[in-house]
């Protein structure tokens, strides 16, 4: 057993509770007891502070904070890109300080999807190459059914056959997207999908993770600076001195706004 942050229905606000190992089943990631110090002696910089806190299946999670709070640090060390200095990180059941490198990176590829900023697309590869990359990587073809339902979900049917040179940014973001959801993995994490897009493309994006959540079940933690972007999203979690100061259900890009502004940012 161990306590965890979770949000009360009937204020809408964060609470820590205990939970046993079976109700933990039902996270799609967590965190128990977190710290992450960068550095020794009086260089040490401590990012995150024994942070407690779940994720759970088939929810949009939105993470904010000011600068150097801790926002990106957390969702490296969810995601297996990091390591935790003290406490435990789980993938569903699977504690990551078990694995070893070639182990993490099997998980990461098979478990784990990734929505980057700067889409991150192998510029030589088709956009229906760079969709199915990971799980050629993995050496696995996928369920060509559901890629199929996907690639249609966003809307990348005619673009198939380009390379990203030849797509918009929203496009290649849409790509991007695609190839997250592929795999059908337990958790996508993506680190502010929408700061690279104008407006309307970024909100098509936004509007494809929604509903990748609602239709088909998918688990999306995302690092964002705009309250409009995490106003999409169920739940926002506010960080600021690699802590958990706030954690926000029903959210509306209003009170986030005033949230945001609360905690000095």
């Amino acid at each position: 057993m161990y306590t965890a942050l979770y949000l009360d229905s009937a204020t809408n606000e964060g609470r820590l509770q205990d939970v046993t190992t079976t109700e933990t089943l039902a996270a799609a990631a967590r965190i128990v007891n977190g710290t992450k110090t960068y550095g020794d002696g009086d260089a040490a910089v401590t990012a995150l502070h024994e942070i407690n806190v779940e994720f759970g299946r088939a929810r949009f999670t939105a993470i904010m904070g000011p600068s150097g709070s801790g926002k990106s640090t957390l969702m490296h060390c969810i995601a297996g890109l990091d390591r935790l200095t003290s406490g435990e990180a789980f993938i569903g059941d699977t504690l990551l300080a078990d694995l070893k490198d070639r182990k993490l990176t099997e998980l990461r590829r098979s478990e784990v999807g990734f929505i980057f900023q700067s889409f991150n697309l192998v510029p030589t590869l088709t956009a229906e190459e760079n969709i199915n990359l990971p799980l050629s990587l993995g050496g696995r073809s996928g369920d060509r059914e559901w890629i199929d339902t996907v690639i249609d979900t966003v809307g990348l049917r005619d673009r198939l056959s380009h390379r990203p040179s030849e797509l918009s940014g929203g496009q290649q973001q849409r790509v991007a997207v695609a190839r997250a959801l592929a795999s059908r993995p337990t958790i996508i994490f993506a680190d502010e999908p929408t700061g690279n897009l104008d407006s309307n493309s970024g909100s098509e994006v936004l509007a494809f993770m929604r509903r990748a959540v609602d239709e088909f079940g998918q688990t999306i933690v995302m690092v964002t600076h705009d309250a409009n972007a995490a106003a999409t999203a169920d739940r926002v979690l506010f960080l600021n001195d690699g802590k958990i100061v706030h954690d926000m259900s029903e959210p509306t890009a209003e009170r986030i706004l005033d949230m945001m502004k609360s905690i000095g940012s």
